[in-house]
């Protein structure tokens, strides 16, 4: 929409309050503070939110990978030849033999629940997840036979334990005796300290050699299921079709999406809500736009008959009170992407001083799964929220430019 420099003028001059427009003046500042608003929300909310999304994904597939293949029982014997078809299938990145099993840990005198997770030393030490997130000790002392592990930092908070503490695990199956089986209790050192970021994880690990964790488990050679990395997780079901279908007797094949629906889903429409529920600030905020320029139009019935009388066109007034309203939503939406932005770009210190404040712990990583508050913006996103914002003030603008291109400058003028 181009404007001649008349038509310029003139909405530059309604734009600025006039002598008895303060009012009017007021319903649109009102207006311009709620789309600020209303953007700042929807991109602030929405950027937190994939950022939740995003860092869950990373984190429970580069501990769980993109699919997992666990054998009835616990037990994979075949193991080995399962590792070998899946590295001849294309997509698949990677095959992580593991073993996995819910027990119990004390140090002194306290008692946790625990997931020891047994993994063969070269993939510990090519994990980037746990290999970049150590805060004590040292992962190179993991190796077969030297019982040593690694835990959780929240694991360690809980028991008290250190590195260089010894911790012990107790299995359920051990041997048995006249008396009946009486549980496998094994001590092992502490060497390392590790925190994931994400609080079940972090709480609950213990991360040990596969053949130390044979031996605890009395698994002799077999694993308990194996991890697949594909290059396209959203289409990983098909690409482990043929091992799912080949091995169906051995074990069963679960991916990321299985593993975690009801999380993911939940997210997934809590995103959804949330964006039309925030929605609803900027058309609260248009609905002001439309007000404040039904009284514009109306205080300025005079100005502008004498402009039609002076050569006017209704097109010409049609582009004057359109510009009003969309300056007015544009100058918010732009106001509203660079308060949104600061806020994201500073939010854990707003988190924590609101925290200091209030005394209230607002990001509770028991319930909230992360430790911190991420955020990841989507560029898609936020050109759908300017979109919304604008697109929304333009047909909310129509009625009013409308009215005042249909003034009849006649009737306006004929007892002046």
């Amino acid at each position: 929409m181009i404007l001649s420099r008349h038509e310029r003028m003139i909405a530059k001059r309604y734009l600025l309050p006039g002598k008895g427009e303060r009012f009017i003046f007021v319903v649109a500042a009102i207006s311009f503070v709620a789309v600020m608003l209303g953007v700042m929300a929807l991109v602030v909310v929405m950027s937190v939110m994939n950022g939740f999304r995003a860092d869950l994904f990373d984190k429970i597939v580069g501990l769980n990978g993109h699919a997992v293949m666990q054998g009835y029982s616990g037990r994979l014997p075949d193991w080995r030849e399962i590792l070998e078809e899946s590295q001849e299938l294309d997509g698949v990145v990677s095959a992580t033999p593991l073993i996995e099993q819910p027990l119990m840990a004390s140090y002194s005198g306290r008692v946790e629940g625990v997931l020891a997770r047994g993994m063969r030393v070269e993939d510990i030490r090519s994990n980037e997840l746990i290999n970049s997130n150590i805060v004590a000790g040292d992962m190179a002392q993991l190796t077969p036979g030297s019982n040593n592990v690694a835990i959780g930092s929240r694991l360690a908070t809980a028991l008290g334990a250190v590195t260089g503490g010894q911790i012990s695990l107790i299995s359920p199956q051990g041997r048995t005796t006249p008396f009946g089986t009486v549980p496998r209790i094994v001590s092992y050192d502490v060497a390392a300290i590790f925190e994931i970021g994400i609080y079940d994880f972090d709480k609950a690990f213990v991360l040990m050699p596969m053949e130390d964790a044979q031996t605890l488990l009395m698994l002799d050679d077999a694993v308990g299921m194996i991890e697949f990395d594909t290059v396209d997780p959203e289409n990983v079901g098909e690409i482990l079709e043929p091992l799912a279908r080949n091995y169906a007797g051995q074990g069963v094949l679960t991916d990321w999406r299985e593993m975690n629906t009801q999380l993911f889903d939940a997210l997934a429409v809590e995103r959804v809500v949330m964006f039309w529920v925030l929605s609803l600030i900027i058309l609260v905020a248009v609905f002001n736009i439309l007000s404040s320029l039904i009284m514009l139009v109306r205080a300025k019935t005079r100005d502008i008959a004498i402009l039609r009388t002076m050569g006017a066109s209704r097109r010409s007034m049609m582009k004057i009170f359109l510009t009003i309203g969309l300056t007015t939503s544009g100058l918010g939406t732009l106001a509203g992407l660079v308060l949104g932005f600061v806020l994201l770009r500073y939010r854990q210190g707003v988190v924590n001083v609101v925290q200091t404040v209030t005394g209230q712990n607002l990001w509770d990583p028991s319930i909230r799964f992360i430790t911190e508050l991420p955020a990841r913006t989507d560029p898609f996103e936020v050109l759908g929220i300017v979109a919304l914002a604008m697109g929304s003030a333009f047909l909310f603008t129509l009625y009013p430019a409308f009215k005042a291109a249909s003034t009849d400058p006649v009737q306006v003028l004929r007892y002046e």
